[in-house]
């Protein structure tokens, strides 16, 4: 076949820049969350005075999918750029994107994060604002108080795509008929409908060392090996996703509501055996057997199937890019990189508001987001920032023909 006049060999789809672009603007909303969980064993040392169960409802619905979908992306990009750039273009365009990013900002962004996460930690236990370094969470013996924060997604993407390089590098070494097969594995298991089942497995397998069975994200610069197989089997899916686009694109669109419905079911699941593993421990009832693993196989199945229910449900309806969408999807890096100073900065503004948890969380990720665009609109969308983080865009003739050609073949898919 002919690439160079399938729709999804143009240069830009717009379908997968505005699904990134959602999931980007939803850390926004996980992160605000976070600050009024009910939960005891909440992921941060700091806490509104104001909870709600929407927050926990939150942000377990956002962590089934979001870094599930946005490796799956990588990966696929990461493929595209492969097959245009070769593996040392690849690699030179994620160290300018990914790599680069990360050493300009981690520096100042980890900084001002700890002052407010430090003034939040001392609201949660003092009730006013301040400074106090005893009140900052102990530390594992031998460990160190720097961590990569929210941008750890660039810094395991980034050694993903260095993993990616090697690989494409070394393949030479790997008999044709091995790398034949692990394609038809992974293009197989894309293809049909109980494929997800499949490849939650060895994600249920590293869930069940967890004690809730969902692998949390360490921050670390040395992430946990269950982290490295969480994100890495969504970032290979996707790479060879990407080398059959035209079909399996068209398939998810073609099945997205069932992969939703599915996905539906899968989340109830964990949920209800999320609650039967609390009840046993807290009224002291038999321990459910395996809790671990049959939460992370409903979570995890939960996340392949809402992955691709999401890139399908982009695929066919929302194809086109809009003056609205093209701008979020631009912006959503720079979003990306500071919405955290926003949601502790915010949280602490309305620590002592007299509104309740719903309200709070409204007003934050409201408040967040514009103060975010803003920021970017004024100091980063025509400057040296804006073409470091999004490089330089193609032209409307281009993208209005990208549109045209996918939204043809979605069509022809329904």
């Amino acid at each position: 076949m002919n690439n160079a006049h399938t729709p999804f060999a143009t240069p830009r789809l717009h379908a997968l820049d505005n699904l990134r672009a959602l999931m980007m603007w939803l850390g926004i909303v996980l992160h605000v969350a976070i600050n009024h969980l009910t939960l005891a064993d909440s992921p941060l040392p700091w806490r509104d005075p104001k909870t709600s169960p929407v927050a926990d409802l939150l942000l377990i619905f956002i962590h089934s999918f979001r870094m599930p979908v946005f490796f799956v992306l990588a990966g696929f990009f990461v493929a595209l750029l492969v097959e245009r750039r070769g593996a040392n273009g690849m690699q030179k365009n994620r160290g300018l994107r990914l790599a680069l990013p990360f050493v300009l900002f981690w520096p100042p962004l980890f900084a001002l994060t700890t002052v407010l996460a430090m003034v939040f930690i001392h609201l949660t236990v003092r009730g006013v604002p301040g400074i106090d370094t005893a009140l900052t969470p102990a530390r594992q013996p031998g460990g160190t108080p720097f961590n990569t924060m929210h941008l750890w997604f660039l810094y395991q993407l980034f050694w993903l795509s260095v993993a990616a390089w090697a690989g494409v590098r070394l393949q030479r070494f790997v008999p044709v008929r091995l790398r034949a097969m692990a394609a038809r594995v992974f293009i197989g298991l894309a293809s049909r409908r109980w494929g997800f089942a499949v490849l939650a497995l060895p994600l249920a397998v590293t869930g069940s060392f967890y004690p809730s069975g969902i692998v949390a994200g360490s921050s670390s610069f040395l992430p946990p090996f269950a982290e490295w197989v969480q994100s890495g089997l969504f970032f290979v899916f996707g790479w060879y996703v990407h080398a059959q686009q035209e079909r399996l694109l068209a398939l998810f669109a073609a099945r997205c509501k069932g992969h939703a419905l599915a996905g539906l079911a899968c989340f109830v699941a964990t949920l209800v055996l999320l609650g039967a593993s609390k009840a046993s421990g807290a009224h002291s009832l038999p321990p459910l057997p395996h809790a671990a693993f049959w939460i992370a196989l409903a979570y995890n199945a939960c996340a392949w199937l809402w992955s691709l229910a999401l890139i399908g449900g982009f695929v066919r309806y929302l194809p086109r890019q809009n003056a609205v969408l093209a701008y979020l999807s631009q912006s959503s890096y720079w979003v990306y990189l500071v919405h955290m100073l926003g949601t502790i900065g915010f949280g602490i503004l309305l620590f002592n508001a007299p509104f309740g948890a719903v309200a709070k969380m409204g007003l934050n990720i409201a408040a967040t987001s514009l103060v975010a665009l803003a920021s970017y609109q004024l100091l980063v969308r025509h400057t040296p920032i804006g073409r470091l983080l999004n490089g330089q865009r193609g032209g409307e003739e281009e993208k209005r023909s990208t549109s045209k050609s996918t939204n043809a073949r979605v069509l022809a898919a329904k």
